[in-house]
């Protein structure tokens, strides 16, 4: 019998939803907190020309990521659930950046299955291929997307930019502790008996 796979995503889910803020305020002399972000499109909470943005974006997503810090309780709770459920990472980062994010999670030492970087936000399709019976995610259309589409729990990582109403089954999460005793309600671990 196969374990019960996660689909989860990486930026703002495994990793803190603050990560950019730091590289923005120093490129763009802003001083942005996480509560400025209301729109997942980061262009909206300060005036920027998008094109401008996302050049510099490109060239600096490496640092970023190798920058980000993990969620507080990630490690500990992604290392537990690692004994008993399969972990994959689907995640909008592109393959330009895989070595720096399997280097990530190697040296924060966040145990994986698997990763898929996958270069969009579109996780549907990522997510029917691996077939997960639940997914992580921060970002709101998605989150009701995978749901909708796949029948499956959304844990909803919550963020000042996702904030929208969602359906039933999509469950909004404020930490890793919280989503920790969602899964144990979802997906209860069998004690094995000798």
């Amino acid at each position: 019998m196969r374990k019960i796979r996660f689909g989860i995503d990486i930026d703002g889910t495994v990793t803190c939803p603050t990560s950019l803020l730091p590289h923005i305020n120093a490129q763009f002399g802003c001083n942005l907190i996480l509560d400025d972000i209301k729109e997942y499109d980061l262009t909206k909470a300060f005036p920027v020309d998008a094109k401008e943005f996302y050049e510099w974006y490109r060239q600096a997503e490496t640092t970023i990521y190798k920058t980000s810090p993990a969620q507080e309780y990630a490690k500990k709770i992604l290392s537990e659930w690692r004994e008993h459920y399969e972990l994959y990472y689907i995640s909008a980062r592109g393959k330009n950046v895989a070595e720096c994010t399997l280097d990530w999670f190697e040296r924060e030492e966040i145990p994986y299955d698997h990763i898929e970087l996958i270069g969009s936000h579109h996780k549907v399709e990522t997510a029917k291929k691996f077939g997960v019976d639940a997914f992580f995610e921060d970002k709101h259309d998605n989150a009701v997307d995978i749901h909708e589409e796949l029948n499956i729990p959304v844990l909803l990582f919550d963020t000042p930019y996702n904030r929208s109403p969602i359906p039933e089954g999509v469950i909004r999460v404020t930490n890793w502790q919280e989503a920790d005793q969602w899964i144990k309600k979802l997906f209860p671990i069998e004690e094995k008996v000798n």
